[in-house]
């Protein structure tokens, strides 16, 4: 069982086995989300529990997926494709050890020009 909340505690979740290797996706959508890029891990939606979900407020940026976030402090945690029966969980906002590690980054084209990727794994343009 993996923990985990948002920065003030409003929401709190849990993600029942183990989790899948993240990717850090750096589009300009996902910078703008969470002030950076955005490390998440996919997970099916039926082995998360959302504990305060009334605090989680959505925002529809693309046609084809929500991005949720703590309406009392604004914690970036989730990137939801509805139409799929999977969720993206923001590796910051899990508060136990995740026992993964990164395995690739994407949207590297639109990454911002302050930082460079060095760390070896692989980058998609796109």
């Amino acid at each position: 069982m993996h923990k985990g909340s948002c920065l003030c505690g409003a929401v709190t979740f849990e993600v029942d086995g183990e989790l899948s290797a993240p990717d850090a996706c750096h589009c300009s959508k996902c910078r703008k989300h969470s002030g950076h890029y955005f490390a998440s891990t996919d997970v099916p939606k039926d082995r998360l529990t959302v504990h305060g979900a009334e605090n989680v407020r959505w925002y529809q940026s693309s046609e084809k997926v929500r991005r949720g976030f703590c309406a009392t402090c604004g914690s970036s945690l989730f990137w939801d494709p509805p139409q799929r029966d999977w969720i993206a969980v923001a590796m910051g906002a899990f508060d136990t050890a995740t026992r993964t590690r990164l395995r690739m980054h994407i949207f590297v084209a639109d990454k911002g020009d302050y930082y460079d990727i060095t760390d070896g794994l692989p980058q998609n343009a796109q």
